[in-house]
């Protein structure tokens, strides 16, 4: 069993990092193209509101097909789209995409954005196997090693996207990304991936079933105070996700930031790798929120001088710690919800908590540029706080993450004293019979 995990965690990495590489490479290839920042961002806003939309739809596949079945139809989808994206590009004339606005550009990004979305297909289904395959003791340090294959992916996309755009080109970027994918298909047609046996009539459906999931998950006491905390610290975390590039480019040139992000991004490895050696204690749910604890409290101070250094190690701890609340919100939910139900509730939580990172995206810029920034370059800041935390257009940026971090502290403390918070750890210790949860549903 553990060894099976071990060999689909090994093609999920591959498939990952292929569509992570995909995504990262036509960002860069088509800001290259078109010179237009307002065609990156709506790339990026429709991605992030496509994962969140996605999530209710995706989780009932998981739940309806067997995870094996589900896992070779997300790939072998992401292969056409990969083939088709090729053809499309191979075919139109290179001026073609120098436009923004032109229909032969948005269609190679929305067939590359449908092949690299259909792959979260895959995590769904993995975070699922993890309960059919390793011992409830042992699912923690699975978690881990999840956080850590998807830190390795966005460590090697961010740094051979980059490399394969400028020296090979983006038709070799879709061509490779077809070949890799071909070979994940091969290799996990090989793996025999055991079912579990006697599913309840009823557990399984043809439908979305929205209605059932929010049925089951309101009978685990405090899981949905848990989805939407998560969703209310992704809206917060947007803020640093969507602001970091725009301040460390203020202290430090772009070479210097693209190296020192490269090195920063190896904290999704060391995280996860922590919590699959140690594991998250006997209760995930307060490890979670300790370590919400800990990612608020750096917030709130690393950008109070306006330091590289500082400003390295909030981060290189913030990313560390993300593994570790992911893998916790997992484990949770991999004990309180039945098997087969679990698609749907992973896909029900991915699409409330994604949500919350194109709300930040579209709403977060004009707060920056119109209230922040004057305040601390012409407004009451310079002789408010100006004297002690500095003035300027960073120092403007790192007020905003001094009191987004602020404010999710307080939240987090909050939440700890909440009886959300004491029911569903009194619930992780004795959980409902599946039995009961699978009829509510029903």
């Amino acid at each position: 069993m553990v060894r099976t995990f071990y060999a689909i965690l090994a093609n999920t990495l591959v498939a990952s990092l292929t569509n992570t590489f995909v995504w990262f490479a036509l960002t860069f290839w088509v800001y290259l193209e078109t010179r237009s920042v307002i065609a990156t961002s709506v790339m990026a806003g429709v991605y992030s509101a496509t994962v969140a939309l996605a999530g209710f739809f995706l989780g009932s596949l998981v739940d309806r097909y067997r995870k094996k079945t589900t896992m070779l139809l997300s790939s072998a989808c992401s292969l056409l789209l990969y083939v088709a994206v090729w053809l499309l590009y191979r075919s139109a004339p290179p001026q073609a995409f120098s436009n923004a606005a032109s229909g032969l550009l948005w269609g190679v990004i929305v067939l590359a954005l449908l092949g690299a979305l259909v792959g979260n297909l895959r995590s769904i289904a993995l975070s699922t196997l993890v309960t059919i395959l390793i011992p409830e003791g042992q699912r923690d340090r699975a978690n881990g090693l999840i956080g850590t294959a998807s830190g390795i992916a966005f460590l090697a996309a961010s740094i051979f996207s980059g490399l394969a755009v400028g020296f090979l080109g983006i038709g070799w970027v879709f061509g490779l990304a077809g070949g890799l994918t071909a070979l994940t298909i091969a290799h996990l047609w090989s793996v025999e991936i055991p079912e579990r046996a006697g599913v309840p009539a009823g557990a399984r459906s043809d439908r979305i079933d929205l209605r059932g999931t929010i049925r089951v998950i309101g009978l685990v006491p405090g899981l949905f105070g848990l989805i939407f905390f998560h969703a209310f610290n992704n809206f917060l975390g947007g803020i640093f996700m969507a602001l970091m590039d725009a301040y460390g480019l203020l202290l430090v040139s772009v070479q210097v930031w693209g190296i020192l992000w490269g090195f920063l991004s190896l904290g999704f490895i060391v995280g996860g790798l922590i919590v699959a050696r140690a594991g998250l204690g006997r209760s995930p749910l307060r490890t979670l929120f300790l370590a919400n604890l800990a990612m608020w409290t750096m917030s709130s101070v690393f950008t109070l001088r306006s330091s590289i250094v500082l400003l390295a190690i909030g981060v290189f701890v913030w990313l560390c710690l993300v593994p570790v609340v992911e893998a916790a919100e997992q484990t949770i939910l991999q004990k309180v919800i039945p098997p087969e139900r679990q698609g749907r509730v992973f896909g029900f939580a991915q699409s409330i908590e994604q949500a919350a990172t194109p709300v930040t995206a579209l709403l977060i810029g004009p707060i920056a540029q119109f209230i922040f920034i004057p305040f601390m370059t012409t407004g009451a800041g310079t002789w408010l706080i100006g004297p002690w935390f500095g003035t300027g257009t960073d120092r403007g940026l790192a007020l905003l993450f001094t009191v987004a971090g602020l404010i999710g502290l307080l939240v987090t403390l909050l939440s700890m004293r909440s009886r959300a918070y004491r029911v569903l750890a009194l619930h992780y210790q004795t959980p409902a019979p599946e039995g009961e949860l699978l009829e509510a549903a029903v």
